[in-house]
């Protein structure tokens, strides 16, 4: 009640609320009983019976703030102890913590193949090199087992899935009668396992918990009607990655590119899918959606220009029971499983001890090899998947536990701060280099703004005639992206991408740009050149010794890994690198060809008919101060055949 005097008017009350702490409110009590109660309590004795009440009081409002000041703090994931909130907090910012690491290894698996005749040319008959599946598991001396991350393809090799062909066998006559085809595949450890669910009658955001502990990873999920369930980052996304094979039925146009690149990526809406969650007690739950109704969403939610319509596809009414704002009937946040089994595959596990020593996995747990073509020869195909090996020629690491709190913490922050978003021009570059495998390889990627031609001034009417005066500049297109691309041949020499990779690379792309950017997918250009150079050894050393090494180091500086689009060749720095080779007095420049007489000549080559892109390129006119710059269009300089392309020459001692 309002606390009145004598002259019955309201006493305004000042209230510190700073003093937080037991000896703050303490003291504050005693403060305000003096200025407002001097007349009715004046001891305030520490034995007295009024200071039990205050310091009670006291206790209470510390502990009080203790809690609620420990509350907001761990509402915070900067300050945050608790692991549950630590988790909470982290998975709200779509951070999905580590339960576990598992361990990687490259594993080398190989296949023997009968040989093929065609007139004098023998060489592997591909049509027995089978497809060696990703779910095929293999286990280690110590008990770990590793499963496949990616299909085996023996019937495809590209530059990053390349494959080693060896002549094992052959006839008196010289003629191969046997192959043997190896490829490099990367394996992941962890457990396999599988768990099945029902579901009777629909419900709303149900949700399942598996029943081991550190899942690392959703392998499947399957329906009773085999419909399958895909994860999203969040159930209101509907579109999803979805792999298929790169054939005629699939897709006739991309077909014809089928050995270069085997798979191709598709983007497809499905209303059957889940999402993840990690608990407290190191458990994954999968939560699903609220939909009750396998009828597109057009149907339950109308659009309103089709009410009343007698379009075929209108709606003429709406149903009487249609609530717009509740959207739980709809496929707007997915369907929820009803009167079903789902089975649900996964890998859990990973720990240190996984990271297992090189040659200690040596068999399969689980073989899944298929040769796909009909009409072979029984024998040789069962010899064929018969002869399959498998081992880790470099040991497993990467192995260890669950990530700690703060781990989770740092992880948490930057996965909020890039909102798996590509923004920037790097943030391009890296997710088309993130492109995976057996969708096509992206050797070089640079991307600039587009431009568009502007016209500027006006028409003129000169001697009764309208003159176009106008001049076309070219001005930036803040709305659209170009990005150029290379990719590697099988012999690592750059090339221009097929169809099929560029369209993998935009379906990839469309998932991660912003809205209003558009990406233009574009060939880089190759300028291919040659090197001369004339080098004085040092007297008493092997001269072809020497120049044998110094060749190497000029393939080693323009080795493809170490090179980018619109890189320029700075002369100073192969001279240098060339001085530091053993024997190597100074550089001499080239008599032929080189007016400027730089000490290291370098030429365009562009002879399509001997291999090269045909680009020409005048590298005399893009040199200046021992710089060779690259055109304006984005391009790359090229050493194709260092072999031939490097001339060196010893032109004396000293």
């Amino acid at each position: 009640m309002p606390d009145y005097g004598t002259n019955k008017k309201l006493v305004s009350k000042e209230v510190n609320y700073l003093g937080r702490d037991f000896t703050d409110i303490r003291n504050n009590l005693i403060e305000f009983a003096k200025n407002y109660f001097p007349n009715q309590y004046n001891d305030f004795n520490e034995a007295s019976p009024g200071m039990m009440f205050v310091e009670m009081a006291s206790y209470v409002g510390d502990v009080l703030n203790y809690y609620v000041d420990n509350q907001f703090r761990e509402t915070l994931l900067q300050y945050a102890e608790e692991r549950k909130n630590v988790l909470a907090i982290a998975q709200s910012y779509g951070y999905k913590p580590k339960l576990a690491t598992p361990a990687t290894v490259q594993m080398t698996v190989s296949v023997e193949v009968p040989a093929k005749v065609n007139g004098s040319d023998y060489k592997p008959d591909l049509d027995y090199g089978g497809i060696l599946s990703a779910n095929s598991t293999v286990t280690a001396d110590n008990g770990a087992e590793f499963t496949l991350l990616d299909d085996v393809n023996f019937k495809a090799s590209s530059s990053l899935d390349r494959m080693k062909v060896e002549l094992l066998d052959q006839e008196s006559g010289a003629i191969p009668t046997l192959f043997r085809l190896t490829k490099k595949v990367l394996a992941q450890s962890g457990t396999r396992e599988s768990e099945e669910f029902v579901f009777n009658n629909a419900k709303e955001f149900d949700k399942i918990v598996l029943s081991n502990e550190k899942v690392t990873e959703i392998i499947s999920v399957t329906d009773s009607s085999n419909n399958k369930y895909y994860q999203v980052p969040f159930l209101a996304q509907d579109t999803i990655f979805e792999t298929e094979q790169n054939t005629t039925l699939n897709d006739p146009d991309l077909a014809e590119f089928e050995m270069d690149t085997p798979y191709l990526l598709k983007l497809i809406k499905s209303s059957r899918r889940f999402t993840t969650y990690i608990r407290d007690d190191n458990k994954m739950e999968l939560r699903f959606g609220s939909g009750i109704s396998d009828n597109a969403d057009e149907e339950i939610i109308p659009n309103p220009d089709n009410v009343g319509s007698s379009l075929g596809s209108g709606i003429s009414r709406l149903d009487e029971s249609f609530d717009p704002s509740n959207f739980l009937k709809t496929q707007t946040f997915g369907l929820a499983p009803s009167n079903t089994t789902l089975t649900i595959n996964y890998n859990y596990g990973g720990k240190v001890e996984d990271n297992v020593a090189s040659n200690s996995i040596t068999g399969f747990a689980r073989k899944v090899y298929t040769i796909s073509t009909e009409g072979l020869d029984a024998t040789k195909k069962a010899t064929s998947e018969a002869s399959i090996k498998i081992t880790n020629e470099s040991p497993a690491s990467g192995g260890s536990s669950s990530e700690t709190l703060t781990q989770i913490k740092e992880n948490a922050s930057a996965y909020f701060n890039a909102q798996n978003r590509a923004v920037t021009k790097a943030d391009y570059i890296t997710r088309a280099y993130s492109l995976p495998q057996k969708y096509g390889n992206i050797a070089k990627a640079y991307i600039v703004q587009d431009e568009q031609l502007e016209l500027q001034g006006q028409l003129q009417v000169i001697d009764g005639q309208v003159v176009d005066t106008r001049t076309a500049t070219k001005q930036p297109n803040p709305l659209a992206l170009n990005m150029y691309l290379l990719g590697y041949d099988v012999d690592k020499n750059l090339v221009n991408l097929n169809r099929a990779v560029k369209q993998n690379l935009k379906v990839y792309l469309s998932q991660y740009r912003v809205l209003t950017d558009a990406i233009n997918i574009k060939d880089g250009y190759i300028i291919n050149i040659g090197v001369k150079f004339n080098i004085i050894v040092k007297r008493g050393y092997n001269k072809n010794d020497v120049l044998f090494k110094t060749i190497q180091k000029v393939k080693q500086f323009f080795a493809p890994d170490k090179w980018q689009m619109n890189q320029p060749i700075v002369l100073s720095d192969l001279a240098y690198q060339i001085s530091l080779v053993d024997g190597v007095v100074s550089l001499v420049a080239p008599e032929v060809n080189n007016p400027n007489q730089d000490l290291i000549l370098i030429e365009n080559k562009h002879s399509k008919q001997n291999g090269y892109s045909g680009n020409v390129y005048d590298i005399g006119s893009a040199s200046q101060e021992g710089i060779v710059y690259p055109s304006l269009d984005p391009s790359i300089f090229e050493l194709k055949f260092p072999n031939s392309d490097i001339e060196g020459k010893v032109v004396g001692d000293r």
